[in-house]
Protein backbone atom coordinates (compact mmCIF):
# COMPACT_ATOMS: atom_id res chain seq x y z
CA UNK A 1 0.00 0.00 0.00
CA UNK A 2 1.33 3.43 -0.91
CA UNK A 3 0.06 4.83 2.37
CA UNK A 4 2.11 2.36 4.39
CA UNK A 5 4.07 3.70 7.38
CA UNK A 6 4.61 1.20 10.16
CA UNK A 7 6.50 1.29 13.43
CA UNK A 8 7.38 -1.38 15.94
CA UNK A 9 7.74 -1.10 19.71
CA UNK A 10 10.33 -3.46 21.14
CA UNK A 11 11.05 -4.21 24.81
CA UNK A 12 14.71 -4.32 25.85
CA UNK A 13 14.40 -7.83 27.23
CA UNK A 14 13.49 -9.28 23.84
CA UNK A 15 16.50 -7.98 21.94
CA UNK A 16 18.52 -10.51 19.93
CA UNK A 17 22.08 -9.85 18.69
CA UNK A 18 22.22 -8.65 15.11
CA UNK A 19 25.54 -8.37 13.29
CA UNK A 20 26.42 -5.09 11.65
CA UNK A 21 26.66 -6.04 7.98
CA UNK A 22 28.28 -3.69 5.53
CA UNK A 23 27.62 -3.77 1.83
CA UNK A 24 30.70 -4.54 -0.21
CA UNK A 25 28.97 -3.43 -3.39
CA UNK A 26 28.89 0.26 -4.20
CA UNK A 27 25.41 1.77 -3.85
CA UNK A 28 24.38 4.08 -6.68
CA UNK A 29 23.01 7.24 -5.08
CA UNK A 30 20.94 8.25 -8.09
CA UNK A 31 19.38 4.80 -8.40
CA UNK A 32 18.06 4.80 -4.84
CA UNK A 33 17.87 8.41 -3.61
CA UNK A 34 16.94 11.95 -4.59
CA UNK A 35 19.05 14.89 -3.43
CA UNK A 36 17.11 15.91 -0.30
CA UNK A 37 16.98 14.72 3.30
CA UNK A 38 14.48 12.46 5.05
CA UNK A 39 14.29 12.80 8.82
CA UNK A 40 12.69 10.18 11.01
CA UNK A 41 11.81 11.57 14.45
CA UNK A 42 11.07 9.15 17.27
CA UNK A 43 10.69 8.97 21.04
CA UNK A 44 13.13 6.89 23.05
CA UNK A 45 11.58 5.83 26.37
CA UNK A 46 13.08 3.72 29.11
CA UNK A 47 13.41 2.88 32.77
CA UNK A 48 12.94 -0.11 35.06
CA UNK A 49 14.48 -2.54 32.52
CA UNK A 50 12.20 -1.36 29.72
CA UNK A 51 13.23 0.34 26.49
CA UNK A 52 10.74 1.44 23.85
CA UNK A 53 11.16 3.28 20.56
CA UNK A 54 8.03 4.88 19.10
CA UNK A 55 7.60 6.91 15.93
CA UNK A 56 6.92 10.63 16.07
CA UNK A 57 6.96 11.69 12.41
CA UNK A 58 8.76 11.48 9.08
CA UNK A 59 9.54 14.84 7.46
CA UNK A 60 11.57 16.51 4.76
CA UNK A 61 14.67 18.06 6.31
CA UNK A 62 16.05 20.27 3.59
CA UNK A 63 18.84 19.62 1.09
CA UNK A 64 21.04 16.54 1.40
CA UNK A 65 24.51 17.51 2.61
CA UNK A 66 26.12 14.09 2.72
CA UNK A 67 28.35 12.24 0.34
CA UNK A 68 26.83 10.55 -2.71
CA UNK A 69 29.47 7.81 -2.56
CA UNK A 70 30.33 7.19 1.12
CA UNK A 71 26.90 5.92 2.14
CA UNK A 72 27.92 3.01 4.38
CA UNK A 73 29.52 3.71 7.77
CA UNK A 74 32.46 1.35 8.35
CA UNK A 75 34.02 3.18 11.33
CA UNK A 76 32.42 1.06 14.05
CA UNK A 77 31.85 4.20 16.16
CA UNK A 78 28.72 4.76 18.22
CA UNK A 79 26.61 3.27 20.99
CA UNK A 80 23.79 3.13 18.44
CA UNK A 81 23.68 2.35 14.76
CA UNK A 82 20.99 2.67 12.13
CA UNK A 83 20.69 1.07 8.72
CA UNK A 84 18.46 1.84 5.76
CA UNK A 85 17.59 -1.13 3.54
CA UNK A 86 15.65 -1.26 0.30
CA UNK A 87 12.32 -2.78 1.36
CA UNK A 88 11.93 -4.89 -1.78
CA UNK A 89 15.41 -6.38 -2.11
CA UNK A 90 16.77 -6.02 1.43
CA UNK A 91 19.90 -4.32 0.09
CA UNK A 92 21.76 -2.07 2.51
CA UNK A 93 21.63 1.50 1.18
CA UNK A 94 22.84 3.71 4.03
CA UNK A 95 24.13 3.46 7.62
CA UNK A 96 25.52 5.63 10.39
CA UNK A 97 26.60 5.25 14.01
CA UNK A 98 25.64 7.72 16.72
CA UNK A 99 25.20 8.25 20.45
CA UNK A 100 22.36 9.90 22.36
CA UNK A 101 21.29 11.66 25.52
CA UNK A 102 19.16 8.62 26.33
CA UNK A 103 22.29 6.50 26.17
CA UNK A 104 23.91 8.68 28.84
CA UNK A 105 20.78 8.91 30.97
CA UNK A 106 20.44 5.16 31.33
CA UNK A 107 23.86 5.03 33.01
CA UNK A 108 22.94 7.34 35.91
CA UNK A 109 20.54 4.91 37.57
CA UNK A 110 17.44 7.04 37.97
CA UNK A 111 14.54 4.90 39.19
CA UNK A 112 11.95 6.39 36.90
CA UNK A 113 10.81 6.40 33.29
CA UNK A 114 12.09 9.10 30.95
CA UNK A 115 11.46 9.94 27.31
CA UNK A 116 13.94 11.60 24.95
CA UNK A 117 13.37 12.84 21.41
CA UNK A 118 15.81 11.63 18.74
CA UNK A 119 16.20 11.69 14.95
CA UNK A 120 17.95 9.79 12.20
CA UNK A 121 18.60 11.44 8.84
CA UNK A 122 19.42 9.95 5.46
CA UNK A 123 18.99 10.71 1.75
CA UNK A 124 15.38 10.77 0.55
CA UNK A 125 14.63 7.29 -0.85
CA UNK A 126 12.93 6.77 -4.19
CA UNK A 127 11.17 3.59 -3.00
CA UNK A 128 10.01 2.16 0.35
CA UNK A 129 12.78 1.42 2.84
CA UNK A 130 13.25 -0.32 6.18
CA UNK A 131 15.00 1.77 8.85
CA UNK A 132 16.53 -0.44 11.55
CA UNK A 133 17.75 1.05 14.82
CA UNK A 134 20.34 -0.98 16.76
CA UNK A 135 22.04 -0.71 20.14
CA UNK A 136 25.49 -1.91 21.10
CA UNK A 137 25.66 -4.77 23.58
CA UNK A 138 28.35 -5.31 26.20
CA UNK A 139 29.88 -7.89 23.86
CA UNK A 140 30.44 -5.10 21.34
CA UNK A 141 28.00 -6.19 18.64
CA UNK A 142 24.60 -4.65 17.93
CA UNK A 143 21.10 -5.76 18.87
CA UNK A 144 18.01 -4.58 17.03
CA UNK A 145 15.78 -2.13 18.89
CA UNK A 146 13.14 -1.60 16.23
CA UNK A 147 12.54 -1.46 12.49
CA UNK A 148 10.40 1.19 10.82
CA UNK A 149 8.97 0.60 7.36
CA UNK A 150 8.85 3.93 5.52
CA UNK A 151 7.21 4.62 2.17
CA UNK A 152 8.27 8.05 0.82
CA UNK A 153 4.95 8.26 -1.10
CA UNK A 154 2.88 7.77 2.06
CA UNK A 155 0.40 10.46 3.07
CA UNK A 156 1.93 10.16 6.55
CA UNK A 157 5.28 11.48 5.29
CA UNK A 158 5.46 15.28 5.29
CA UNK A 159 7.24 16.32 2.10
CA UNK A 160 7.10 20.06 2.76
CA UNK A 161 10.14 22.08 3.77
CA UNK A 162 10.20 24.55 6.65
CA UNK A 163 10.77 28.23 6.21
CA UNK A 164 14.12 29.12 7.83
CA UNK A 165 13.79 30.12 11.49
CA UNK A 166 17.01 32.09 11.45
CA UNK A 167 19.38 33.87 9.09
CA UNK A 168 22.00 31.67 7.41
CA UNK A 169 25.50 32.86 6.54
CA UNK A 170 28.79 31.18 5.71
CA UNK A 171 32.02 31.36 7.69
CA UNK A 172 33.75 29.63 4.79
CA UNK A 173 32.67 27.46 1.88
CA UNK A 174 35.03 25.19 -0.05
CA UNK A 175 32.75 23.30 -2.38
CA UNK A 176 29.44 21.46 -2.86
CA UNK A 177 28.03 20.05 0.39
CA UNK A 178 28.06 16.51 -1.04
CA UNK A 179 31.86 16.71 -1.38
CA UNK A 180 32.60 18.34 1.97
CA UNK A 181 32.06 17.96 5.69
CA UNK A 182 29.33 20.45 6.56
CA UNK A 183 29.28 22.04 10.00
CA UNK A 184 26.65 24.52 11.16
CA UNK A 185 27.14 26.87 14.11
CA UNK A 186 24.00 28.20 15.85
CA UNK A 187 23.50 31.04 18.30
CA UNK A 188 21.85 30.38 21.67
CA UNK A 189 21.04 33.11 24.17
CA UNK A 190 22.02 36.01 21.92
CA UNK A 191 19.50 38.83 21.50
CA UNK A 192 19.08 40.53 18.14
CA UNK A 193 21.41 43.31 19.34
CA UNK A 194 24.01 40.72 20.38
CA UNK A 195 24.20 38.92 17.04
CA UNK A 196 27.36 40.82 15.97
CA UNK A 197 28.94 39.31 19.09
CA UNK A 198 27.79 35.86 17.94
CA UNK A 199 29.51 36.45 14.59
CA UNK A 200 32.75 37.34 16.36
CA UNK A 201 32.44 34.40 18.76
CA UNK A 202 31.79 31.99 15.88
CA UNK A 203 34.79 33.26 13.92
CA UNK A 204 37.01 32.98 17.02
CA UNK A 205 35.99 29.49 18.12
CA UNK A 206 35.83 27.95 14.65
CA UNK A 207 39.24 29.49 14.02
CA UNK A 208 40.51 27.83 17.20
CA UNK A 209 39.19 24.44 16.08
CA UNK A 210 40.93 24.70 12.73
CA UNK A 211 44.23 25.62 14.36
CA UNK A 212 44.56 21.99 15.54
CA UNK A 213 45.42 18.95 13.50
CA UNK A 214 43.94 17.25 11.63
CA UNK A 215 41.35 20.01 11.16
CA UNK A 216 44.10 22.47 10.20
CA UNK A 217 45.43 20.37 7.31
CA UNK A 218 41.95 19.29 6.20
CA UNK A 219 40.25 22.70 6.37
CA UNK A 220 39.56 22.67 2.63
CA UNK A 221 37.40 19.57 3.18
CA UNK A 222 34.93 21.59 5.26
CA UNK A 223 32.12 24.05 4.76
CA UNK A 224 31.10 25.96 7.88
CA UNK A 225 27.73 27.66 8.03
CA UNK A 226 26.10 29.68 10.79
CA UNK A 227 22.53 30.48 11.79
CA UNK A 228 21.58 33.70 13.57
CA UNK A 229 18.75 32.69 15.91
CA UNK A 230 17.95 35.66 18.14
CA UNK A 231 16.61 35.12 21.65
CA UNK A 232 14.22 37.46 23.44
CA UNK A 233 16.61 37.68 26.41
CA UNK A 234 20.33 37.27 26.81
CA UNK A 235 21.74 34.03 28.19
CA UNK A 236 20.28 30.57 28.84
CA UNK A 237 18.83 28.64 31.78
CA UNK A 238 21.19 27.97 34.70
CA UNK A 239 19.21 25.97 37.29
CA UNK A 240 21.98 25.89 39.91
CA UNK A 241 22.11 29.70 39.83
CA UNK A 242 18.31 30.06 39.80
CA UNK A 243 18.44 31.81 36.42
CA UNK A 244 15.69 30.81 34.01
CA UNK A 245 15.22 31.59 30.32
CA UNK A 246 12.80 30.58 27.56
CA UNK A 247 14.85 30.72 24.37
CA UNK A 248 14.28 29.25 20.88
CA UNK A 249 16.65 26.30 21.33
CA UNK A 250 16.12 25.81 25.09
CA UNK A 251 19.84 25.26 25.66
CA UNK A 252 20.59 24.91 29.36
CA UNK A 253 23.14 24.10 32.00
CA UNK A 254 22.49 21.49 34.66
CA UNK A 255 21.89 18.44 32.44
CA UNK A 256 21.42 15.42 34.74
CA UNK A 257 21.89 17.91 37.59
CA UNK A 258 25.56 18.40 36.66
CA UNK A 259 26.08 22.14 37.07
CA UNK A 260 28.33 22.73 34.04
CA UNK A 261 26.91 20.11 31.68
CA UNK A 262 25.43 22.25 28.92
CA UNK A 263 23.29 20.87 26.08
CA UNK A 264 20.21 21.51 23.96
CA UNK A 265 17.78 18.71 24.94
CA UNK A 266 14.98 19.91 22.64
CA UNK A 267 16.00 17.78 19.65
CA UNK A 268 12.79 18.40 17.67
CA UNK A 269 13.17 22.18 17.68
CA UNK A 270 16.92 22.00 17.11
CA UNK A 271 16.45 19.81 14.03
CA UNK A 272 13.78 22.13 12.64
CA UNK A 273 16.13 25.10 12.99
CA UNK A 274 19.00 23.22 11.35
CA UNK A 275 16.89 22.21 8.35
CA UNK A 276 17.60 25.65 6.86
CA UNK A 277 21.13 24.61 5.88
CA UNK A 278 22.91 21.49 4.59
CA UNK A 279 24.76 19.96 7.54
CA UNK A 280 26.17 16.84 9.13
CA UNK A 281 27.51 18.32 12.38
CA UNK A 282 26.27 21.09 14.67
CA UNK A 283 27.94 23.34 17.22
CA UNK A 284 25.78 25.52 19.45
CA UNK A 285 27.39 28.60 20.99
CA UNK A 286 25.86 29.74 24.26
CA UNK A 287 26.13 33.39 25.18
CA UNK A 288 27.32 32.91 28.76
CA UNK A 289 30.43 33.38 30.88
CA UNK A 290 29.99 30.30 33.07
CA UNK A 291 32.34 27.48 32.10
CA UNK A 292 30.28 24.73 30.50
CA UNK A 293 29.67 22.53 27.52
CA UNK A 294 28.71 19.11 26.23
CA UNK A 295 29.19 16.94 23.20
CA UNK A 296 27.49 13.75 22.00
CA UNK A 297 28.59 11.77 18.96
CA UNK A 298 26.65 12.66 15.83
CA UNK A 299 24.16 14.77 17.77
CA UNK A 300 25.55 18.11 18.97
CA UNK A 301 28.45 20.01 20.51
CA UNK A 302 27.70 22.91 22.87
CA UNK A 303 30.01 25.44 24.50
CA UNK A 304 29.66 28.67 26.42
CA UNK A 305 31.64 31.46 24.79
CA UNK A 306 32.85 33.88 27.47
CA UNK A 307 34.69 31.64 29.93
CA UNK A 308 38.46 31.97 29.99
CA UNK A 309 38.48 28.32 28.86
CA UNK A 310 35.85 28.52 26.11
CA UNK A 311 38.42 27.81 23.40
CA UNK A 312 39.36 24.56 25.10
CA UNK A 313 35.75 23.57 25.83
CA UNK A 314 34.68 24.15 22.23
CA UNK A 315 37.47 22.01 20.76
CA UNK A 316 37.14 19.28 23.40
CA UNK A 317 33.36 18.96 23.04
CA UNK A 318 33.61 18.98 19.28
CA UNK A 319 35.93 15.98 19.58
CA UNK A 320 33.11 14.11 21.31
CA UNK A 321 30.54 15.14 18.73
CA UNK A 322 32.59 14.73 15.58
CA UNK A 323 34.53 11.51 16.16
CA UNK A 324 32.89 9.96 19.22
CA UNK A 325 36.05 10.53 21.28
CA UNK A 326 35.77 9.50 24.93
CA UNK A 327 36.65 11.70 27.84
CA UNK A 328 40.12 10.57 28.87
CA UNK A 329 40.05 12.23 32.28
CA UNK A 330 38.99 10.25 35.32
CA UNK A 331 39.45 12.43 38.40
CA UNK A 332 36.66 14.98 37.91
CA UNK A 333 33.10 14.62 39.26
CA UNK A 334 30.74 13.43 36.52
CA UNK A 335 27.00 12.90 36.17
CA UNK A 336 27.27 9.16 35.63
CA UNK A 337 29.61 6.25 36.27
CA UNK A 338 30.56 3.29 34.13
CA UNK A 339 30.94 1.12 37.25
CA UNK A 340 32.61 -2.21 37.84
CA UNK A 341 36.21 -3.40 37.84
CA UNK A 342 35.88 -5.45 34.65
CA UNK A 343 35.33 -3.31 31.58
CA UNK A 344 34.20 -4.40 28.14
CA UNK A 345 36.29 -2.97 25.31
CA UNK A 346 34.98 0.57 24.71
CA UNK A 347 33.75 1.44 21.21
CA UNK A 348 35.46 4.83 21.38
CA UNK A 349 38.66 4.94 19.36
CA UNK A 350 40.82 6.59 22.05
CA UNK A 351 40.16 4.36 25.09
CA UNK A 352 40.85 0.66 25.66
CA UNK A 353 40.33 -1.96 28.36
CA UNK A 354 43.65 -3.55 27.27
CA UNK A 355 42.37 -7.10 27.52
CA UNK A 356 44.98 -8.21 24.99
CA UNK A 357 48.06 -5.95 24.72
CA UNK A 358 49.21 -7.91 21.67
CA UNK A 359 46.13 -6.73 19.79
CA UNK A 360 45.81 -3.17 21.07
CA UNK A 361 43.55 -1.26 18.68
CA UNK A 362 46.20 1.42 18.17
CA UNK A 363 49.07 -1.05 18.43
CA UNK A 364 50.55 0.00 15.10
CA UNK A 365 51.37 3.38 16.65
CA UNK A 366 53.22 1.92 19.66
CA UNK A 367 57.00 1.75 19.50
CA UNK A 368 58.80 -1.57 20.12
CA UNK A 369 60.35 -0.34 23.38
CA UNK A 370 57.18 1.11 24.91
CA UNK A 371 55.79 -1.16 27.66
CA UNK A 372 52.06 -1.92 27.90
CA UNK A 373 50.66 -0.74 30.27
CA UNK A 374 52.82 2.36 30.04
CA UNK A 375 54.26 4.02 33.18
CA UNK A 376 53.36 7.63 33.93
CA UNK A 377 53.27 9.83 37.11
CA UNK A 378 49.80 8.55 38.02
CA UNK A 379 50.04 8.76 41.81
CA UNK A 380 51.41 12.31 41.67
CA UNK A 381 48.68 13.35 39.22
CA UNK A 382 45.92 11.88 41.40
CA UNK A 383 47.22 13.58 44.54
CA UNK A 384 47.23 16.91 42.70
CA UNK A 385 43.72 16.26 41.38
CA UNK A 386 42.35 15.53 44.86
CA UNK A 387 43.57 18.93 45.99
CA UNK A 388 41.98 20.68 43.03
CA UNK A 389 38.67 18.90 43.64
CA UNK A 390 38.63 20.00 47.25
CA UNK A 391 39.31 23.62 46.33
CA UNK A 392 36.66 23.47 43.61
CA UNK A 393 34.08 22.16 46.07
CA UNK A 394 34.87 25.06 48.40
CA UNK A 395 34.16 27.49 45.55
CA UNK A 396 30.89 25.73 44.76
CA UNK A 397 29.78 25.72 48.40
CA UNK A 398 30.63 29.38 48.71
CA UNK A 399 28.85 30.36 45.49
CA UNK A 400 32.10 31.95 44.31
CA UNK A 401 32.20 34.18 41.21
CA UNK A 402 33.13 32.59 37.91
CA UNK A 403 36.49 34.37 37.87
CA UNK A 404 37.55 32.34 40.92
CA UNK A 405 36.81 29.07 39.10
CA UNK A 406 38.79 30.28 36.08
CA UNK A 407 41.73 31.13 38.35
CA UNK A 408 41.63 27.62 39.86
CA UNK A 409 41.47 25.98 36.45
CA UNK A 410 44.37 28.16 35.31
CA UNK A 411 46.49 26.99 38.25
CA UNK A 412 45.52 23.40 37.53
CA UNK A 413 46.53 23.75 33.88
CA UNK A 414 49.93 25.20 34.70
CA UNK A 415 50.79 22.36 37.10
CA UNK A 416 49.46 19.61 34.84
CA UNK A 417 51.23 20.96 31.78
CA UNK A 418 54.56 20.71 33.57
CA UNK A 419 53.75 17.34 35.12
CA UNK A 420 52.58 15.65 31.91
CA UNK A 421 55.21 17.07 29.55
CA UNK A 422 58.06 15.20 31.21
CA UNK A 423 58.98 11.56 31.72
CA UNK A 424 60.31 8.75 29.59
CA UNK A 425 57.02 8.24 27.72
CA UNK A 426 55.66 11.80 27.58
CA UNK A 427 55.82 11.88 23.78
CA UNK A 428 55.04 8.20 23.16
CA UNK A 429 51.93 6.27 22.21
CA UNK A 430 51.21 3.53 24.70
CA UNK A 431 48.47 2.51 27.14
CA UNK A 432 48.31 4.88 30.14
CA UNK A 433 45.98 3.71 32.89
CA UNK A 434 43.21 6.11 33.88
CA UNK A 435 40.54 7.15 31.37
CA UNK A 436 36.81 7.56 30.81
CA UNK A 437 36.03 8.25 34.50
CA UNK A 438 37.82 5.11 35.67
CA UNK A 439 41.13 5.11 37.58
CA UNK A 440 41.62 1.38 37.01
CA UNK A 441 41.08 -0.87 34.05
CA UNK A 442 40.70 1.71 31.25
CA UNK A 443 43.63 3.22 29.34
CA UNK A 444 44.26 6.21 27.08
CA UNK A 445 46.81 6.27 24.30
CA UNK A 446 49.07 9.17 25.35
CA UNK A 447 50.13 10.79 28.58
CA UNK A 448 48.29 13.97 27.63
CA UNK A 449 45.69 15.06 25.06
CA UNK A 450 43.01 17.73 24.80
CA UNK A 451 40.54 14.95 25.67
CA UNK A 452 42.40 14.49 28.98
CA UNK A 453 43.38 17.95 30.26
CA UNK A 454 42.90 21.63 29.47
CA UNK A 455 46.54 21.93 28.41
CA UNK A 456 45.63 22.79 24.80
CA UNK A 457 48.39 20.61 23.36
CA UNK A 458 45.93 19.35 20.79
CA UNK A 459 44.60 15.94 19.88
CA UNK A 460 46.85 12.93 20.40
CA UNK A 461 47.77 10.71 17.46
CA UNK A 462 44.99 8.20 18.11
CA UNK A 463 42.35 10.95 18.35
CA UNK A 464 43.67 12.55 15.18
CA UNK A 465 43.35 9.26 13.33
CA UNK A 466 39.74 8.87 14.48
CA UNK A 467 38.95 12.40 13.30
CA UNK A 468 40.54 11.65 9.93
CA UNK A 469 38.27 8.61 9.54
CA UNK A 470 35.18 10.78 9.96
CA UNK A 471 36.49 13.40 7.53
CA UNK A 472 36.99 10.62 4.98
CA UNK A 473 33.47 9.29 5.62
CA UNK A 474 31.96 12.60 4.51
CA UNK A 475 34.57 14.15 2.23
CA UNK A 476 36.48 11.14 0.93
CA UNK A 477 36.31 9.90 -2.63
Amino acid sequence: MRNRLLTALVMLGSLAPVATQLSAQQVSFDDHFVDRTMRVDYYHTGGNATEIVSLDRVVSDGPWAGSHTRLIDDTGFGKYFFQVHDAASGRLLYSRGFASLYGEWETIGEEMHRTFHESVRFPWPREPVSVTLKKRTEAGDFAELTTLEVDPASRSVNKGDLEPMGRVWALFEHGPPSDKVDLVVVSAGYTEEELPKFHADAERLVGELFSYEPFKSRKSDFNVWAIDLPSPVSGVTRPHSDRWRRTPLSSQYGIFDSERYLLTPDNRTMRDVLSAVPYEFVAILVNAAQYGGGGIYNWQAVSSVDSEFSDYVFVHEFGHHFAGLADEYYTSPVAYETGGAEHPEPWEANVTALHDPQHLKWGDLVGPRTPLPTPWPKAEFEEHSRGIRALRQELIDGNAPEADFDALFREQREIETQMLSSGAYADKVGAFEGASYEARGLYRSEQDCIMFTRNMRGFCRVCRRAIERIIELYAGT
